[in-house]
């Protein structure tokens, strides 16, 4: 089984938790997985890659084992561990000019929040 984490917009569409499971066939390639989630919702097809050159969204990047594959071949296989399903493919929303929070100390003072710390949040380095 692959183990593959949503971005919350992709999770309301699909109704769906943090992480769905998929079986793949060997080779496990990025194409393969996404193969597979699309066809196991459907309401997902064109929100990850183009409905006709099924090429990555802009603001959604690859990442597994704590490496970006945003920009690898659709066709290179993942990483052993995601493919044994000891680590997650993570499909992240991409963040830009980071967003305004509430300070945990204060619980009223905002707080810029960048795309590095909300990644460490959803462990991911970028």
């Amino acid at each position: 089984m692959i183990r593959v984490v949503l971005p919350p917009h992709l999770r309301t569409m699909s109704k769906t938790g943090w992480e769905v499971e998929l079986e793949v066939s060997s080779p496990v390639t990025q194409r393969a997985v996404l193969d597979a989630l699309e066809a196991k919702y459907p309401m997902l097809a064109g929100t990850i890659r183009d409905h006709v050159t099924k090429q990555r969204r802009p603001f959604l990047r690859f990442f597994a084992c704590e490496e970006d594959l945003s920009h690898e071949s659709p066709d290179a296989p993942l990483p052993e561990a995601v493919a044994s399903g000891k680590e997650p493919f993570l499909i992240i929303g991409a963040i830009a000019g980071g967003c305004l929070s509430v300070s945990k100390e204060t619980g009223k003072q905002p707080v810029l929040a960048s795309s590095d710390s909300l990644a460490n949040r959803a462990g991911v380095s970028i």
